[in-house]
């Protein structure tokens, strides 16, 4: 690559799907991952959901000669899953966490736990600074009611933000991962619409793989076939996005994806299929301007969208937070009215009948329980809105601002 004018960049990018204790067939398929890895020689790997550091550590071992550079990232109480793979060094790195990431006593999600974050990488290749973000977005587990879109465009609106305010010094921008959100949907189109990230499967010169691009499908043999029953193809997740910040051009010359089991193997490498890209980088004169009319008028109605879901989610959040506050005051009151039962038999007023002292003890752990629970609920509920309160007010912002441009 050294010398060449342009520069070819192949990139893996994979929902791994490596929860200990959950995930089927977990350790075969990290091992099978690595040893593909290790034959096609990437130039950098990209990899969500690689929940035990121990898997980490053996990828590590095992590809550290094919890539000696690697990182990954710690975020949440079981970790954000994040990890980068690279045969260039890795300069700096650094990691945000999503302000909004689901709830806590969503236990059959588990999203909360894992600190869903975006991950960044900088390598310079041939003089070339590279930004690479990796990153894993919150889960649609119901598209019909989906209960957390707010969160899933809070943590889009942070993610773009994220790569604008950091990638200035970049010549390129590279961001990789499981964005759960299919192409049309109003998330992606504010990443891409407020960063100008373009998709490598839309922007492909070549491609090879699952129809339209779907990195979940149904003949994959660890997915859930009746989440996907109203789209028999597929839904495409999983994402590469490029963009050039100066003098350079980037185009994807090829995409592919998995189709299903691994080469001479029963089992495909995860639930997700990967995805494959090969960018070509050139040096040109100067950096084409964006078309400020079209794209901003667009960007007006993309932003004005989301904001509208944020608000959806403001409300629903204020709801949670009555309700919750509401259940904390009716179980203090309870208490109050207890202590009260007992002061009055203390000083002998029900003195002709006996105190049912194992049932007021029973009512009165039920109620602090209550309030403990309630109180803690309040707390996140109200944090909850101060979230989306603060990014329906940025949204207000920029949508002030595009307005207000000549």
């Amino acid at each position: 690559m050294e010398g060449d004018p342009t520069l070819q960049l192949r990139i893996f990018d994979l929902n791994c799907w490596a929860i200990r204790y959950l995930s089927k067939r977990r350790q075969e398929r990290v091992r099978l991952i690595g040893d593909t890895l290790r034959r096609e020689e990437f130039d950098l790997v990209l990899l969500q959901e690689v929940w035990s550091e121990q898997d980490y550590s053996d990828l590590k071992v095992k590809l550290g000669r094919c890539y000696p550079f690697s990182h990954y990232f710690r975020s949440g109480v079981i970790g954000s899953g994040l990890c980068v793979f690279s045969r260039f060094p890795i300069l700096d790195t650094l990691l945000y966490q999503y302000s909004l990431n689901g709830y806590p006593y969503m236990l059959q999600h588990g999203d909360w736990f894992c600190g869903k974050s975006v991950g960044l990488v900088i390598i310079k290749i041939s003089g070339i600074i590279f930004n690479v973000y990796v990153t894993h977005l919150h889960a649609e587990y119901c598209r019909e009611k989906d209960a957390y879109l707010p969160h899933r465009l809070v943590q889009a609106w942070e993610l773009a933000q994220f790569i604008r305010h950091t990638s200035k010094a970049a010549d390129v921008v590279l961001l990789g991962g499981d964005l759960n959100m299919h192409p049309e949907d109003v998330g992606i189109r504010l990443l891409r619409g407020w960063t100008g990230l373009r998709d490598a499967f839309a922007e492909a010169t070549r491609f090879e793989g699952c129809e339209d691009g779907c990195t979940l499908v149904p003949n994959n043999c660890f997915t859930v076939k009746t989440e996907l029953l109203p789209f028999p193809l597929g839904i495409r997740i999983d994402y590469i996005l490029y963009k050039a910040i100066s003098s350079f051009t980037v185009k994807c010359e090829e995409l592919k994806t998995t189709t299903g089991t691994a080469p001479g193997k029963d089992i495909p490498f995860s639930d997700h299929e990967a995805v494959m890209a090969t960018l070509l980088i050139q040096r040109q004169g100067q950096a084409a301007g964006a078309t400020h009319s079209t794209a901003e008028l667009t960007l007006v109605d993309v932003v004005t969208e989301a904001r509208l879901e944020v608000g959806v989610g403001l409300r629903a959040a204020r709801r949670q937070r009555y309700s919750t506050g509401r259940m904390a005051v009716l179980a203090l009151l309870l208490l109050l009215l207890q202590a009260l039962a007992v002061l009055g038999a203390l000083v002998g007023l029900d003195a002709g009948q006996p105190f049912p002292k194992l049932s007021f003890s029973l009512l009165a752990f039920l109620a602090i329980g209550i309030l403990l629970l309630a109180t803690g609920l309040h707390l996140f509920h109200t944090m909850e809105v101060k979230m989306l309160q603060g990014t329906e007010e940025q949204m207000r912002m920029v949508l002030q601002a595009l307005r207000e441009r000549p």
